[in-house]
């Protein structure tokens, strides 16, 4: 495909993004990108996906769902993060990208639909909410087997929540090792790498659940706090996030770290 500004500038206005929970990894990409995307909230987004998990673009004719499609899509049409990397370095940073979806993702969501108090103060409820009685208790509950069927069969299904957190804590331990002092996690400029944790970290950081447990394993660890702040000041600054996150949310502005 051409480089040229007009074929860029047609992608950049053709995107929409779909969602029903705020797509942090995938709308950090974009931005990194400096890709303008129309953000479009659905609450039956997950439905419209073509592979059954939000968010989706739409570009043209063309239908993307999750991360890992839409930066292939993304560098197809002229725009990659990490082209700079050498092999090695890409080697790299998708083992921690696997490291991320394996950890943290799943560590989100075991503790949103398995822990008893927080599926049932609030994950049930904030996933039903846009639908009537009784839709929203079915698809709910329909949700919350569909997500404890999945961790049987990684075998999370046995793990308690401290299990949960000592998981997360390694995590976080790696990351935060990779990154050092550094910027990002490869100097000086993001790639996907950064799109991804701070997606998940800013989502741990600024969601509220039944209690801080979560957080604190975040907070721990001064240079992720300063990186999810870092990317939130560069790529969302004009965002007014009070406004763009839920009611049960906060922006990093208020997330002092430990």
């Amino acid at each position: 495909l051409s480089q040229n500004t007009d074929i860029r500038f047609s992608f950049h206005l053709a995107i929409k993004m779909y969602f029903s929970a705020e797509p942090w990894p995938e709308n950090a990409f974009l931005r990194i990108c400096n890709l303008s995307v129309q953000v479009v909230h659905r609450a039956n987004a997950e439905y419209m996906s073509p592979s059954g998990k939000p968010p989706f673009i739409h570009v043209g004719n063309h239908v993307v769902s999750e991360l890992g499609p839409i930066v292939q899509f993304a560098k197809a049409k002229g725009h990659s993060l990490s082209e700079g990397l050498d092999e090695v370095q890409k080697a790299e940073m998708k083992a921690y990208m696997e490291l991320v979806n394996n950890m943290l993702l799943t560590a989100e969501l075991y503790i949103q639909w398995c822990d008893d108090s927080t599926s049932s103060k609030i994950t049930r409820s904030r996933y039903g909410s846009p639908y009537p009685w009784p839709l929203n208790h079915i698809l709910a509950y329909q949700k919350q087997w569909e997500i404890r069927r999945k961790m049987k069969a990684i075998g999370w299904a046995g793990k308690n929540l401290e299990q949960v957190y000592e998981d997360v804590d390694q995590c976080c331990q790696a990351l935060s090792q990779r990154l050092g002092n550094q910027s990002y996690f490869f100097n000086r400029q993001p790639t996907e790498l950064d799109a991804l944790v701070f997606g998940h970290l800013f989502t741990i950081l600024t969601t509220q659940l039944t209690n801080d447990a979560l957080s604190e394993k975040v907070k721990n660890y001064e240079n992720l706090v300063k990186f999810c702040r870092r990317v939130e000041q560069n790529y969302f600054e004009e965002l007014d996030h009070e406004s763009r996150l839920s009611p049960t949310s906060r922006s990093l502005r208020d997330t002092p770290p430990k």
